[in-house]
């Protein structure tokens, strides 16, 4: 799940399903005494989780919640069910034959470059700001320096808190000053994300002020003269008040660079009435643009729609913003960009490809404003303003192609011929010098930072350090589109070794995501060389729920449509099987996040289909989302239960409600860090609680536990390797591959 990010869809319940459920989805007292009692995947010597259900009823069905006493990971006997079942998984993974030497196979393939970098950002004066991790490193620190070439200072290092505190801290985000004399960075603890912000001086390196707390998100903006800075900030919550307020009510607010707590200043408050009315959800941001002009910002948190208005910062300082609208969400535009006095947006109003309008800033218009960029069958993606132009990709297939587009009445929009065919995102993007900088890569192609100049020459800057691995010749990437149950055709991208041979023989790994919108696109993954190297094949899907054919796409697996996403899914993984990549016994499911509800339904609805499922930090249980902090934000994407549609919609996309006693399940691998603030850990233990009393095939149920991480962001080096060793193994020996037996 997602925090200011976004997507949705929609499934249709029958009739004879408004009053009540079949009884196989309900627990009735002969089913919990069944739960209670099956324990056949269930680990033997480890506690079982006893059962104490909770029935509520919502439109007239009643929905059973066994194991609602899990919702509090500190419970007397929560906490060491939990701390025996996760040091069990641990203990079991690390006895896999093949495990130890794919980890080592790991940690040697990602350490075949020099450094990762990632994160940059260009300033005045050639300066280069970027997060970097040294090969033998294990978390990104934050360099500056001056030119390409220019010698490389750390100005903030995460491990010196981790030596100070014990715990990994991670860099979250950072934004540095227009001049780049000053960086604001935001900085958490155990993968919590709780971000705190801290300025530093870029010449000494030494802190300006004191720590502001509850600086989520980013969304950083500085004065053009660097003396103050605006950021996003979370409410602080008053003792007793209920976890759902955590994302309520959040502030913009502005501070002058290294000023006190006390000179911190909301200038937008959600929730509050005034010139800018924001729902008490949502979260607002604040931009300065180089020539003075303000541009607030709302976001729901997951819609990629969102609502802006303009003032000046002269009229901020002054007190009397006077905020101008420029348009609502109900515009249907998800992206913008200003340069000099006129507006650009791509909106997918009356075009679900999107299309690019624009017009003069002051009185701007959606409904009015010149189309400048038609739809066509492409998909239309994000805009980035520089100081030559305004940048925008173009998602062809499964390729993104750069635009740019002169701020000049009648200008017609140029490509920039691009050396690899693949994805990229914009960075390093600054709208007072021309030029973008570019993240690029492909299925086959590490990525790589390449440098576009205002004539359109592109370069690699080389702050990224080429690696020996970073392009296999033999690798290939196998693009198919697959008839699902309704006749859609579903795109999958599988990537595997040159000349595999299509004998069913092949473990293999089905990844997809399918929520908010989001698409996979082409990703460079060392680690996937490793699966590779250990004769391992890897499809990556895009079913309904991402957007790789536009809002349609989308909206066809939101809500009321879930269901789709799961469909198509399965389409996909019966096309590995009938083509021979693979077969049930060799098939193995992945997705995080809101991935697990993909995973999870597929499981439910095809056990037989695949031999392990690996849900990451799993949305588990729909039904109870709404009740956590991040649950609130998460109502546009999948629904609210007070609505009956929005209810039946989550009771059909939940794994945990849809698990069912006496099924043959495949094998599940759990993983999940405990201070997630996403997706509550209680989602992977209430779920596998279920599936180990409801499962009859034997096969193993782990729950496999990081205390010191949370939704993956800020995971360190070794987090990372160690949980995809343990899942790759897994995969491995639950697919019955000789050598990766348990010792």
């Amino acid at each position: 799940m997602t925090q200011p990010d976004t997507r949705r869809r929609t499934l249709l319940v029958s009739a004879g399903l408004a009053g009540s459920l079949p009884a196989s989805l309900l627990f009735t007292r002969h089913a919990l005494a069944q739960a209670a009692a099956a324990t056949s995947s269930q680990p033997p010597g480890l506690p079982v989780a006893a059962v104490r259900n909770v029935r509520e009823s919502f439109f007239g069905t009643p929905v059973d919640d066994p194991y609602r006493h899990f919702e509090d990971a500190k419970a007397a006997e929560v906490a060491p069910w939990m701390k025996a079942h996760s040091d069990h998984a641990h203990a079991t993974l690390k006895r896999i034959g093949g495990r130890a030497a794919l980890r080592r196979k790991l940690e040697e393939i990602d350490s075949s470059a020099s450094a990762r970098v990632g994160e940059v950002q260009r300033r005045a004066g050639e300066l280069f700001f970027y997060q970097r991790r040294g090969a033998t490193e294990d978390q990104f620190k934050l360099c500056v320096r001056q030119g390409l070439q220019g010698a490389e200072r750390v100005l903030f290092d995460p491990e010196e808190l981790k030596k100070k505190t014990g715990t990994p801290h991670a860099i979250n985000w950072y934004s540095a000053s227009p001049d780049g004399s000053k960086v604001a960075l935001g900085v958490s603890a155990g993968g919590s994300e709780d971000a705190s912000m801290r300025m530093l001086d870029v010449k000494t390196g030494k802190q300006l002020g004191p720590i502001v707390e509850r600086a989520q998100f980013g969304g950083i903006s500085w004065s053009r003269d660097g003396r103050n800075v605006y950021f996003h900030r979370m409410q602080a919550l008053k003792k007793g008040a209920p976890p759902t307020d955590k994302y309520q009510r959040s502030t913009a607010c502005v501070m002058p660079a290294g000023g006190r707590e006390s000179s911190i200043k909301v200038l937008l408050r959600a929730g509050d009435k005034g010139g800018v009315e924001i729902p008490a959800t949502e979260f607002p941001f604040i931009e300065i643009l180089p020539d003075g002009r303000a541009i607030a910002t709302v976001f729901d948190g997951v819609s990629p729609e969102f609502a802006a208005w303009h003032s000046t910062e002269a009229a901020l300082k002054a007190g009397r913003p006077a905020w101008k609208r420029l348009f609502t969400k109900a515009d249907a535009i998800t992206s913008m960009a200003v340069t000099g006095d006129r507006l650009y947006a791509t909106t997918h109003r009356g075009a679900p490809r999107y299309k690019l309008i624009g017009g003069p800033l002051a009185g701007f218009d959606p409904a009015t404003a010149p189309t400048l960029v038609a739809e066509s069958s492409r998909v239309l993606g994000t805009l980035a303003t520089a100081a030559d132009a305004v940048y925008f990709d173009v998602r062809d297939g499964n390729v993104k192609k750069l635009f740019k587009l002169a701020p000049a009445p009648g200008a017609q929009p140029q490509e920039v011929t691009l050396p690899v065919l693949g994805s990229f995102s914009l960075a390093g993007v600054e709208p007072s010098l021309p030029g973008v900088l570019m993240d690029l890569q492909s299925w086959t192609r590490a990525r790589q930072i390449f440098s576009v100049a205002a004539d359109g020459t592109v370069a690699n800057t080389g702050l990224q350090p080429a690696g020996p691995l970073d392009a296999p010749a033999n690798v290939t990437a196998t693009e198919v589109m697959v008839k699902s149950h309704d006749g859609a055709m579903v795109p999958m991208s599988i990537i595997h070794r040159t000349g595999t041979r299509l004998d069913g023989a092949n473990p293999t790994i089905l990844y997809g995501y399918a929520s908010y919108g989001i698409t996979e696109e082409p990703f460079f993954s060392p680690s996937r060389l490793a699966w590779m190297d250990a004769g391992g094949v890897f499809a990556v899907a895009n079913p309904r729920g991402s957007a790789v054919f536009g809002k349609d796409w989308y909206l066809a697996g939101k809500q009321t449509t879930k269901p789709n996403t799961w469909k198509d899914f399965i389409a996909c993984a019966e096309h590995l099987v009938g083509e021979k990549w693979t077969r049930p016994s060799r098939l193995a499911i992945w997705g995080g996040s809101a991935g697990g509800i993909l995973v999870g339904m597929a499981m439910c609805e095809r056990p037989d289909l695949f031999a392990a499922v690996m849900p990451a930090v799993g949305c588990m249980d729909m039904v109870r989302a709404e009740t956590t902090p991040n649950g609130i934000p998460n109502i546009p994407e999948f629904g609210s239960r007070k609505t009956e549609p929005g209810f039946r919609a989550l009771l059909a996309m939940s794994t945990y409600h849809q698990i069912k006693d006496g099924v043959k399940y495949p094998a599940v691998l759990f993983t999940h860090g405990v201070n997630d603030p996403r997706v509550e850990v209680w989602n992977t233990t209430k779920a596998a609680a279920r599936l180990m009393a409801a499962s009859t095939s034997g096969k193993p149920v782990l729950v496999r536990l990081d205390y010191e991480a949370g939704h993956g962001i800020g995971d360190t080096k070794a987090q990372v390797l160690d949980e995809r060793a343990d899942t790759f193994a897994f995969v491995m020996w639950q697919t019955g591959m000789p050598g990766w037996e348990l010792s």
